[in-house]
């Protein structure tokens, strides 16, 4: 079964971004990414010799700040709202 389904996509959107379909905001973008951090994060818990699970949370992590980077640029209080949100520390 897969963690994430197009049910939890839509979810994510409507909740961070504009719309259900809004899947190109930086916001929308960002708490999905953050969602598959924190379960990529599990799996490592448990499975201390994945590294391959390792590589991709590095660069989904790389991915995330990037976009935060791009936010806070362009409009401080997005990026604030954002980060508050989603309860990342910055």
């Amino acid at each position: 079964m897969a963690y994430l389904t197009a049910e939890k996509k839509s979810e994510l959107f409507g909740q961070y971004g504009t719309s259900n379909t809004d899947t190109g905001s930086p916001e929308s973008q960002v708490a999905l990414f953050s969602y598959r951090i924190n379960h990529l994060t599990e799996h490592l818990k448990k499975n201390k010799h994945d590294f391959g699970t390792q590589r991709a949370l590095l660069r989904l992590v790389g991915k995330r700040r990037q976009l935060l980077e791009y936010l806070k640029d362009r409009d401080i209080e997005r990026y604030r709202a954002i980060i508050k949100a989603l309860g990342l520390r910055k």
